[in-house]
């Protein structure tokens, strides 16, 4: 009893190290807990693709071949040392023959695409910035007809993943992400994603997967680093501190645009059975006999130009890539304007919304739907665009539709679960 009554008095004689030496410990517990529920998880995805590499496969057959695109300096650098841990085991287990290729500066994916050579399956592993590369880079080849078949995958190790909770379910586990983003691409289900293909008057186009922002918001989104230390209150004071600089913050832009197009059906998942040779026969009898009477070609209408003159704090072209299995009757692009009489206060209020979701528009925006646009803006409007999360000079533009251009690996999970929000 003596002895626990000294330990007592030490500790509240020294209560200053004492509360050090519990902080410490308890953070200690906490980081080696989060150590040891990431092991769990890595060794469950393991199990999971060692039934892959279990299958068997016909002497004639090949291994799956995969090329992967990663950039080492996304997720501030850590992103070579993630797959290396999390995505690569998984991919060599289930019996995958990689082929990894590393970006070393800013563009590279762009060029690294042009001598791709055929592959089984696509792996984009890094953010925003390196899929927007290797889409564009993949695009640009004169022979992507053909590579633009080529089923995509993308880990998510960037900083900004913005297309991954389209494809998976996403968690506060950066590791549970990688994992599972992995095994989709092995059990193979995928989804035709629209392009956006934006060209400049001179420049070769760039494509986007989500769509091409412009305006306030999101200048002062671009500032919010600057604002770490206010924590929570860092997308409020950003936005604040945009209107103390310049008010109205209202851009002009005049926008020409298609009307969308009709969605044709999708392609039968399987190839139907060939009919009997009996009914073969009979239908060339019944041909030959009763030919059929040729239709004479349609006369297709000019397709008329639509133009409207826009006054917004914000634009925003997107595409429908949010929830890629919603039925859609068109083929179309959405542009999005937010209205210009904001007050400051709603100003605010809006833009921290947009902060955790930029696609999110008010009731009162503008939204039109369109199969392709453009955009002339003022001579002296300045400022940059958004595409994908990546910087580009404002400039006239013109976005098309590419409906339904690229195919990416996406849980049945995700499936499941747009699905259910879509009915």
């Amino acid at each position: 009893m003596a002895r626990v009554v000294k330990a007592f008095r030490t500790l509240r004689n020294h209560w200053k190290k004492s509360t050090f030496a519990v902080c410490v410990l308890s953070y200690g517990g906490y980081w080696l807990y989060g150590k040891h529920c990431d092991s769990l998880l890595r060794r469950e995805a393991c199990l999971e693709a060692r039934e892959f590499g279990r299958k068997q496969i016909m002497p004639q057959e090949q291994l799956r071949k995969a090329t992967v695109i990663l950039n080492p300096a996304a997720c501030n650098g850590k992103a070579n040392n993630l797959f290396e841990k999390n995505a690569a085991p998984i991919l060599h287990l289930a019996g995958v023959e990689i082929t990894i290729v590393k970006t070393d500066y800013e563009g590279q994916g762009k060029k690294l695409m042009e001598f791709m050579e055929q592959t089984d399956m696509l792996i984009i592993a890094g953010g925003d910035g390196t899929l927007q590369e290797v889409v564009t880079g993949l695009l640009r080849r004169p022979d992507q007809d053909i590579f633009s078949k080529t089923p995509i995958g993308f880990i998510p190790l960037g900083s900004c993943n913005t297309l991954s909770s389209s494809l998976h379910l996403l968690s506060d586990n950066k590791v549970k992400d990688i994992t599972s983003a992995t095994l989709s691409i092995l059990r193979g289900e995928t989804i035709p994603l629209d392009v956006l293909q934006i060209k400049g008057e001179k420049e070769q186009p760039v494509f986007a997967l989500m769509g091409l922002r412009w305006g306030a918001f999101r200048d002062a989104t671009v500032k919010l680093s600057k604002y770490w230390y206010l924590g929570p209150l860092k997308a409020k004071a950003a936005h604040w501190f945009c209107t103390l600089r310049e008010w109205p913050l209202v851009r002009e832009v005049k926008v020409t645009y298609l009307p969308a197009s009709v969605r044709p059906p999708d392609p039968p998942s399987q190839r139907p059975t060939r009919p009997s040779l009996l009914h073969r026969i009979a239908r060339r009898w019944n041909n030959y006999w009763s030919p059929p009477v040729e239709e004479p070609p349609k006369v297709e209408e000019p397709v008329q130009w639509e133009e409207q003159q826009l006054s917004t704090l914000e634009l925003f072209i997107k595409t429908h890539n949010k929830n890629p299995v919603e039925m859609r009757i068109n083929d179309s692009l959405m542009i999005c304007a937010e209205p210009d009489n904001f007050t400051v206060g709603e100003f605010i209020t809006v833009g921290s919304k947009k902060h955790e979701d930029p696609t999110e528009f008010t009731k009162v925006s503008t939204q039109l739907e369109a199969s392709a646009c453009r955009l002339q803006l003022p001579e002296d409007c300045g400022g940059f665009y958004d595409i994908d999360n990546e910087e580009y000079e404002a400039m006239p533009v013109e976005v098309t539709l590419l409906p339904r251009k690229l195919r990416f690996f996406m849980s049945a999970e995700r499936r499941e679960e747009l699905l259910s929000q879509t009915q």
